[in-house]
Parts: C-alpha cells; structure tokens; sequence
C-alpha cells in the first residue's frame, strides 16, 4: 500500500513537471489577431557602448549620473595624469632644445661658408703673388744670364717665388676644409631637424593620450550606470561608464519555424509597450537568426521541427527616436506584432499612434 502511494506521488509530480513545461511553451508561441497578425512577447533593448579608460591610471573624476542623457563628444570622465601632463613638460622642453640645436647648426654653416668665401679669397690673392714672383723670377734669370742681376736678387726672387708657391698650397688646403666643415655642418642641420621631428612626435603622442584621460561619448545616448568611481585605479580598458544608444533602439523577441520562415527583412513590426498601451510605434524587421535559439530534444518529425524558435530583432526607425529621444528607455517589456502575410490591413488596434 505504501508503495502504491509513493508511485501515486511520483505520477502526480512529473504531471505536475509536463503541465508547468507545456504551460511555459505555450506561453512562448506568438500570440494572434487573426487575418495574418501575430504577436510575440519582447523587450525594448538598445546598443550599449562601454566608455573606458585607453592607459591605465587612477579615476580623477566622472562628470555624470546614471540615467543622464549625454551628447556626442561631451566629456564624461576624467582621469588623472599628473605623470603623462609632467613627460609633457619635459617633451616640451627637449624640443625647444632641438630647435635651438637647429639654429646653432644652421649659425655654425654660416660661419664655415664666411669662412670658406675668406679662404677663396686668400686663393686668389695668393695666386696673383704666385703669378707675379714667377714673373719677377724669370726676368731675374735672364738679366743674370747677361750679368746684369747679381745672384743674390736671383736666389731672393727664386725663394719669393717658392713661397707664394706654398701660400697658394696651403689656401687652397684652407678653402678644402672650410668645404668639408660647410658638409658637416649640414648634416648635423639634417641631425638636429630630425631631433626636432622626433621630439614634436614624443610632444603630440602626449597630448593624445592627454585628450583620451578626458573620457568623451562616442554617441548620443543616456547612461545606464557607473562600473568606476573616482579614486578607482583601472588598467588599460578599464570601463568606467555603459552608455546606450538612444539612435539604435530596438525590440527581441523569438518566433516559430513556420512563422520566422514567412518573414521578410524590412516588413512592418508595431510594438505595443506594457507601460504606454495607448501608443502603437512602429518598426521594421531588421534581423532573423538562422540558427533555433533553443529545441526540442529531438527533430526528427515536422512536428518536431516546428517546435524550433528563432530569434527575430524589430528596430525603430532612428529618425523617429530622433523625434522622442529623451522618452525613449529600455528593459520595458512588450508585444511584438507582425503581420505574416504583406497585403494584409493592420487592424485597427494596431495602427499607429505616438505620442504628441
């Protein structure tokens, strides 16, 4: 007897298990309007953005509540870079160093091309008293040729002749080196420019991550809540606030094989929100798995199949949101209503109605 009992309490638990099972499927399948409409339940989703911190460091500040609606490039958070604002500094000053570094390159060519200017010059003049000892010098050979210059004003005009000689060398040498420091000169110029490249470089790489510890929306939306708090050290994309955006609202909601098979990318959605069922907004069908969410164990059989659920996602025109922006919100639950065949009149309940 005590047996029969405890089967009978067995029995009456798993009836108990396919009834809540059967009542749950149940509840999932769309609901229906007749004349092609058919509905299913859904909540109002949008695309979250995670703002979030490029280097890591300590939270300075975050400029925002939860909840407030923000704008496109409006700084929300800031984070504290008293180390990058002081390598900004001394970046700063190693280019001025390397500017100054120019101009000294630059004065020193100047310098070396004066002085090479000076030593042709000196070429040139002592060429013109290398011309006239040699003159000076072959008179003086043929007048002693004749007895008519002593040889002692032949050897001073021979030894004023080797001597301009060497003077013209060594010009010439001077005028070289004043060339090969002109050469030097100019590429230390080419050093010190590119010192100053590098150090506008180090400058602007600064100021960038400078600009990114002002963390900025990257879109109109509102925001849903704070991860960090200022005083929080994060690494390297550490999230400090979750945006949604307001301009990609959309609705998720599941549909059977046969019914998700007869959509089409485009048609028309109305969705009816539990919190305002006096308004009907409208939507287009932007999205239809191809894989089942979720199945029966086995899919063996049509009726089985059929028992398959895909994920359909309905999205509200942005310009439309654009019109309510700041009453849109998300998480509100609601019906989805679809019309599966295209011809087919909305119902009355179902037209359009928005608010003013």
């Amino acid at each position: 007897m005590q047996m029969v009992r405890s089967w009978v309490i067995r029995g009456g638990i798993a009836i108990a298990i396919l009834a809540a099972v059967f009542l749950i499927w149940q509840a999932l399948q769309p609901d229906s309007m007749g004349d092609g409409v058919i509905g299913s339940n859904g909540r109002i989703e949008a695309v979250e953005i995670n703002v979030s911190a490029k280097t890591p460091g300590r939270v300075r500040e975050i400029l925002v509540a939860e909840g407030e609606y923000v704008q496109a490039g409006q700084v929300l958070a800031r984070m504290d870079m008293a180390s990058l604002e002081a390598q900004h500094q001394e970046a700063k000053a190693q280019l001025q160093r390397a500017v100054i570094g120019v101009e000294m390159a630059q004065i020193q060519v100047t310098q070396r091309e004066a002085e090479k200017a000076a030593a042709q010059a000196a070429v040139t003049q002592r060429m013109a008293e290398l011309d006239a000892a040699r003159k000076r010098l072959g008179r003086s050979e043929k007048l002693a040729g004749n007895d008519n210059v002593s040889q002692q004003q032949l050897d001073d005009n021979r030894a004023r002749y080797d001597s301009a000689q060497a003077g013209v060398t060594a010009a010439k040498a001077q005028a070289a080196a004043a060339d090969a420091a002109i050469a030097t000169g100019i590429s230390q110029i080419t050093g010190a420019q590119a010192a100053v490249e590098a150090a506008r470089a180090t400058v602007r790489r600064i100021e960038v991550e400078l600009d990114d510890s002002a963390l900025k929306s990257p879109r109109d939306g509102r925001v849903q809540y704070r991860v960090a708090e200022p005083g929080e050290v994060i690494g390297a994309g550490g999230k400090v606030l979750s945006l949604v955006d307001l301009s990609d609202v959309y609705m998720i909601f599941f549909l059977s094989t046969e019914d998700a098979g007869r959509l089409a990318l485009g048609g028309e959605v109305r969705l009816v929100l539990d919190a305002v069922p006096q308004y009907v907004i409208p939507a287009q069908i932007s999205f239809v798995s191809d894989v089942a969410q979720f199945t029966p164990k086995t899919v063996e059989t049509a009726i089985e199949r059929q028992k398959l659920m895909f994920r359909v996602k309905a999205r509200i025109d942005p310009a439309l949101l654009k019109q309510h922006l700041r009453h849109v919100k998300t998480g509100v639950p609601g019906m989805a209503w679809l019309k599966l065949d295209p011809k087919a009149e909305w119902p009355e309940e179902l037209r359009v109605r928005l608010p003013q």
